[in-house]
């Protein structure tokens, strides 16, 4: 039986049951059945292979899958009319989940002082990195050292605050900067390709740090220096960086995006730079995810860094 996930819409503010794409196979490799336990485990092994997920990518990126786009939008209630290309122009179903939208369908703040949520998915907030032990699970630990393989961002960002996105494969899978930035170069760490779903991460949190994700730096002068890691997932072979390091963005801007599959966003503000949105950190207290879009608020700055910290170019 597949276990059930609940997130709240944060444009109604009511209680939904995810319906989750792969349920049946991700209750097979995370479930606590028997059956689960005598082949669970070394298919985990294989499925979180990168060559497996590349080798699957490829084969939805096949002018045949273009037949699974319609059923497959009528499933989980994706809006067409939002897409900035119909339905119909799509080769491939890689080229329907990697999908632009309008600009009117993802609306942004546009306050200077608020920073918006990146991608459509459904998220947890924290304002102090160490309230987020346990978000999963009681007793498993988010190693920060892990995730970033770098000592000086884990001891600058360790007593900061942590977002963390989930984006589902119905999911606007193009990401974007929550403010005005400086880019500076990204880093990947190469890593496995485990699921991102909260079935998977209940067993093991250490996912997050250990999967295959690209690490970025961003400097903004409403909320300081932050960090923006992007962290595949089964099935996500790639994440394209579509902006060029070494240069200035607008809120709103594509960062990049991701190709089939779950995938996951983590940002990483240093301590006191953010007030996130009081919904967000209530429902987080909850330990249930939000289900937000791109473009809507997220949180305020608590301090204007000077030009001379930002930058000349600023």
């Amino acid at each position: 039986m597949t276990e059930e996930v609940f997130y709240i819409d944060r444009q109604n503010g009511t209680l939904k049951r995810e319906e989750v794409y792969g349920g049946t196979a991700l209750s097979l490799l995370y479930g606590k059945s028997w059956w689960s336990r005598l082949i669970g485990s070394w298919l985990k092994v294989l499925i979180k292979l990168p060559l497996f997920s590349k080798a699957y990518g490829w084969l939805q990126s096949r002018s045949f899958t273009r037949y699974k786009i319609a059923p497959f939008i009528q499933r989980f209630a994706v809006d067409p009319t939002e897409f900035l290309e119909p339905p119909s122009s799509f080769h491939s179903f890689n080229d329907f989940f990697i999908r632009k939208l309008k600009k009117e369908a993802r609306p942004i703040d546009e306050r200077r002082h608020v920073a918006i949520i990146p991608a459509d998915g459904r998220y947890l907030f924290y304002e102090k990195i160490d309230e987020a032990q346990g978000f999963f699970v009681k007793g498993q630990k988010f190693c920060l050292k892990e995730l970033l393989q770098n000592e000086a961002f884990a001891n600058e960002y360790k007593s900061g605050s942590l977002v963390i996105g989930r984006l589902a494969p119905p999911d606007y899978h193009r990401f974007h900067f929550p403010c005005d930035v400086f880019v500076e170069k990204s880093h990947l760490v190469n890593g496995p390709l485990s699921s991102v779903n909260p079935m998977a991460l209940k067993r093991n949190i250490a996912i997050l740090t250990e999967n295959k994700r690209v690490i970025t730096r961003l400097k903004s002068r409403e909320f300081g220096d932050f960090l923006y890691v992007e962290v595949g997932a089964t099935f996500v072979g790639s994440i394209i960086e579509t902006c060029q390091p070494h240069s200035f963005q607008p809120k709103g801007g594509e960062k990049g995006y991701f190709a089939f599959g779950g995938s996951a966003l983590l940002l990483l503000f240093q301590k006191g730079s953010i007030a996130f949105e009081e919904d967000l950190l209530v429902n987080s207290r909850g330990l249930i995810e939000t289900k937000c879009l791109m473009g809507q608020a997220m949180g305020t700055c608590r301090f204007l860094p000077t030009a001379a910290q930002f930058g000349e170019q600023a």
